[in-house]
């Protein structure tokens, strides 16, 4: 600054804005005269010095234009024109200034009104009948719609250069974005693909975005604008609405419309008439606007970020510019409204027409009111301790000053008369400069773009390692949730399979990694089958239904590529609750779960199936675990805890019932099986001492595989206890899924002594391996030798019914099987519903020694779930997961497909009598085919024993 007025002046602006900082101090109107009329151009240089200051110091400023317009206007006029064109942010400043530009929606509003007021169009549409007659009331509701048609046509906003419709654009759809925000969330919630959400709300924006700017109408969701809300709500235009009242009710859309457009019509009449009015509503909304850019409530803490108010600058206000009705404008306004502005008015006036203002700062003091004293102190600083008792005085006396008694008083003007030895310019080594304290706010730097951006991208970041880390561990996961009851777990071989239960919309099937073959593309047909039936129930019949796990192993893997039993025995379940839910009133939900190849999982499998159930009380129970494991006991007593009985219609653990309550098994025990196998091995032996016979067992020591274990040692009992003399056992390993066998078949067949007899306690897959090695070992080859094994080769599909297993040439197989389903056919309608029931079966099939099953797994598996279902639905009322614990110990069903189910007479932790049990035997024949015989059998429920005469080898 130029000049010790300058200085001063300065220094008291700075002095009201560091107080900004702090609080909201009133802001006044500043207006700045010389003493001396020769002085006023000086006044006018210093106003000019003091724009350039706050502009270097990033004060938010406007200069309103003071240079006289051609026209005949009056000064309400012309004050208008001074605001209007205050609504563009580019008159206030620069990229220089503190925090982003401002935006004046509702002083765009009001000159969008002003404009559409005075559009030629609207002339001839204005009423001229009287108000309150039918004529009137008409000719209003007319111009009402007219001016409604201007408005849409102009967006409700005033018309702008072509090169501004972008920014009016963004503007617009900025109140899209949280629509957006809410579409992708909503579209989150169904655990999509990330980019299917961000489709969905960017397609949201879009399709907002394009109705919103449908030519000639109004604007979409024009009553949520900030500015219609004003516009509705402001005491201040009540005075307009003078004909109907509007109310205001924002969560109605309809009436907020009807609301806006009264209202609309009711200002527009008033700017229409002239006088103070437009003026003031002008002044109103450019205070709203600017209390609304510095709220420190908002959501971008923009108030606290503002540290410095807005100026407006007025060069030279006079009357013939508007100037001198401006500022009374701006304090009338003030006084009629009781919120504080941060809008700091700076005028320059000529000595002359100062006396305009009626009387500022130095006008007589109020009536009674002491009057501080300046403090006495000499030299340059004199008019600095005016300028701070000036403005002491005007604040202590604002609240009286607006009384409206006080007529000839204008309170928020404080004028500031300059001598003219403070307006003598300075050496140019004295002029200063002063500036509040500009330490950037804690809320600028925290609460910022470049804060968001880190925020973003760490959250970005956490966001995609937690949707990551989702994905990987879970089978179906979006961005932020995930289906829980069922995980990604390491499958044999490489790779991942998907384990636990289906509750939701997890498809077993789509996460094999094949896909093409027969039995994965029956697992997907099941699945949907399953799926759907489960809708109908739920749907149909909420009251009225139970709930049955099925546990089996419904994934492959590169180990083990079979899905035979999952497949085979998920089909006899679908079939079960097929028949049950076309005849019964209790219906039966089925819910899936998967154990992994060879069941391997079946321990996180069992701890899913009991979590879910804690949450629905209609599961009942759990049909499969048809493996018998090292992990075995864990899931028993897993579900044990949880309440659940478990029904299994392949598992042959002899251990299981004896140590578990909940345990209910239609397989022979493996005990059973051995001393079953014994009748053949008595006659193996004959009359002669005591022949050779050795087990050969799988090595379980690295695997999960009970059952092997189980044979082997009641098989090796079995022998013995018959007469044979045992070779030391021998146990095979399996490495990358084939078993390591011709070490050991080369050392059995060329050794002193060849066993005759071989108990082979092993899996289905191993026997072929075995019968190659076997077949060309020259001890073996050309010796009669006979194999024993359990129930694991009934899966096996020999030549004689189309499948891929063979036996050498002079080798016999024997082994247990688990279903006798020829005697049990005729007394079944099992055949009849699956012909019916399953749709990949062809006329004919559904036959008891059809490959789909000769293996016994489809007709075990249905009739272990229709036997939970019974106890279940007792009495045909659903029952409770511990009334059908109870229940099945009474249950006895004919005419299954394997038999008689009967758990009457099973003892609690003890071994039950009466399951299904075949001999077979496997041998080739001259043809050289293998064929597959049964020796002897019992269908289930039968529980009279098995002899030597009927189980004859002759």
């Amino acid at each position: 600054m130029s000049t010790g007025a300058g200085i001063d002046v300065q220094r008291q602006l700075e002095s009201l804005i560091q107080d900004f900082r702090a609080g909201d101090p009133p802001m006044p109107v500043i207006v700045l005269h010389a003493e001396d009329s020769a002085d006023d151009d000086r006044v006018t240089e210093l106003v000019d010095e003091l724009r350039e200051g706050q502009q270097r110091h990033g004060t938010r400023l406007a200069v309103a234009s003071t240079e006289p317009q051609p026209g005949d206007l009056d000064p309400t006029a012309q004050a208008v024109r001074l605001l209007r064109d205050l609504g563009d942010s580019r008159k206030w400043g620069d990229r220089s200034a503190v925090y982003r530009p401002y935006s004046f929606p509702r002083l765009g509003l009001v000159r969008a009104l002003q404009e559409a007021t005075d559009d030629d169009e609207m002339r001839e549409h204005w009423p001229t009948a009287p108000a309150g007659t039918p004529d009137g009331n008409a000719q209003r509701e007319q111009a009402q719609a007219h001016l409604l048609r201007i408005l849409a046509r102009q967006r409700w906003r005033p018309r702008r250069p072509s090169r501004r419709n972008r920014q009016v654009l963004l503007n617009d759809v900025q109140q899209f974005l949280p629509m957006g925000v809410l579409g992708a969330f909503t579209a989150l919630l169904t655990r999509p693909e990330w980019y299917v959400a961000v489709l969905a709300g960017i397609g949201l924006m879009v399709l907002l975005a394009g109705l919103n700017h449908v030519p000639g109408r109004a604007p979409l969701f024009l009553w949520l604008r900030r500015e219609s809300r004003w516009f509705l709500t402001t005491t201040f235009l009540q005075s307009a609405a003078r004909r109907r009242p509007t109310s205001v009710r924002l969560l109605r859309p309809v009436r907020s419309w009807r609301a806006i457009a009264a209202r609309a019509y009711d200002v527009s009449e008033a700017m229409r008439e002239g006088g103070p009015f437009p003026l003031q509503l002008y002044v109103l909304a450019l205070f709203e606007d600017l209390r609304d850019s510095h709220r420190r409530g908002s959501w971008d803490l923009r108030g606290l970020k503002r540290t410095r108010p807005p100026v407006l600058l007025l060069r030279r206000a006079g009357r013939e510019n508007g100037g001198i009705e401006l500022i009374r404008a701006v304090s009338d306004v003030r006084s009629r409204r009781s919120e504080l502005d941060p809008l700091l008015v700076v005028a320059g006036v000529a000595a002359g027409d100062a006396a305009l203002l009626d009387r500022g700062a130095d006008g007589d003091p109020p009536v009674n009111r002491p009057q501080p004293q300046p403090p006495l102190r000499s030299g340059p600083s004199r008019l600095q301790q005016r300028l701070r008792h000036w403005y002491d005085e005007w604040a202590g006396n604002l609240r009286a000053d607006q009384s409206p008694s006080r007529t000839n008083a204008l309170p928020w003007v404080l004028r500031i008369p300059l001598p003219r030895d403070e307006l003598v310019q300075l050496r140019q080594t004295d002029w200063r400069c002063v500036r509040a304290a500009h330490r950037p706010s804690v809320a600028r730097v925290v609460w910022s773009v470049y804060s968001l951006v880190v925020v973003l991208a760490l959250a970005a970041t956490v966001g995609v390692v937690h949707a990551r880390d989702l994905h990987r561990t879970y089978c179906s996961a979006g961005l932020l949730t995930a289906d829980r009851d069922t995980e990604l777990r390491p499958a044999p071989g490489g790779g991942t399979e998907c384990v636990g239960i289906a509750a939701g919309d997890v498809r077993f099937g789509a996460h094999l990694s094949g896909g093409a073959d027969e039995e994965d593309g029956r697992l997907r047909r099941l699945e949907e089958l399953v799926h759907t039936e489960n809708v109908e129930v739920l749907r149909d019949h909420p009251e009225a239904y139970v709930t049955v796990v099925y546990a089996g192993p419904l994934s492959s893997s590169p180990v083990d590529p079979s899905l035979v039993k999952g497949v085979e025995e998920l089909a006899g379940v679908y079939l079960a609750q097929r028949v049950v839910n076309e005849n019964y009133r209790v219906k039966l939900r089925v819910l899936l779960a998967n154990g992994g190849a060879d069941m391997g999982h079946q321990r996180v499998t069992a701890d899913a199936i009991a979590e879910y159930a804690d949450r629905d009380p209609t599961v009942v129970g759990v049909v499969g675990f048809g493996r018998d494991l090292q992990s075995s006991p864990d899931v028993s007593r897993r579900l044990h805890a949880a309440g659940l009985p478990v029904v299994s219609g392949t598992n042959s653990a002899t251990y299981l019932p004896k140590e578990f309550s909940n345990w209910f098994s239609l397989a022979a025990p493996d005990e059973h099986q051995a001393e079953a196998l014994g009748l053949v091995a008595r006659q193996l032996r004959g009359r002669a001492g005591a022949p050779q016979a050795l087990v050969l067992a799988r090595d379980t020591e690295d695997s999960q595989d009970r059952y092997t274990s189980e044979q082997a040692l009641y098989g090796g009992e079995m022998l013995s206890r018959e007469g044979f003399r045992l070779l030391p056992a021998r146990t095979y390993r399996v490495a990358n899924g084939k078993p390591e066998l011709r070490l050991h078949a080369e050392s059995i067949c060329r050794g002193e002594t060849v066993p005759s007899v071989i108990y082979f306690a092993g899996r289905v897959e191993d026997i072929g391996p075995l019968m190659t090695q076997l077949g060309v070992e020259p001890g073996c080859a050309n010796r009669q030798i006979s194999i024993l094994t359990g129930d694991d080769l009934s899966k096996a599909k020999f030549s004689g019914t189309g499948g891929r297993d063979g036996v050498a040439p002079r080798i016999t197989l024997y082994h247990a099987a688990l279903a006798e389903l020829r005697e049990a056919a005729s007394g079944t309608a099992f055949y009849q519903d699956a012909a019916e029931h399953l749709p990949w079966l062809a006329e004919g099939e559904a036959t008891y020694d059809a490959p789909d099953f000769a293996s016994g797994q489809t007709a075990l598996a249905h009739d272990a779930t229709r036997a939970l279902y019974w106890a279940a639905s007792l009495g045909d009322v659903r029952q409770s997961r511990a009334a059908t614990w109870i229940n099945l110990r009474g249950v006895k069903l004919d005419g299954m497909a394997t038999g008689t189910i009967d758990f009457t007479d099973a003892p609690l932790y003890g071994e039950r009598h009466g399951h299904s049990i075949v001999l077979a035997r496997v041998r080739r024949t001259p043809e050289g085919v293998s064929k597959a015989e049964v020796l002897c059998s019992r269908p289930a429920g039968d529980t009279a024993p098995l002899d030597v005469k009927e189980c004859s080898i002759k």
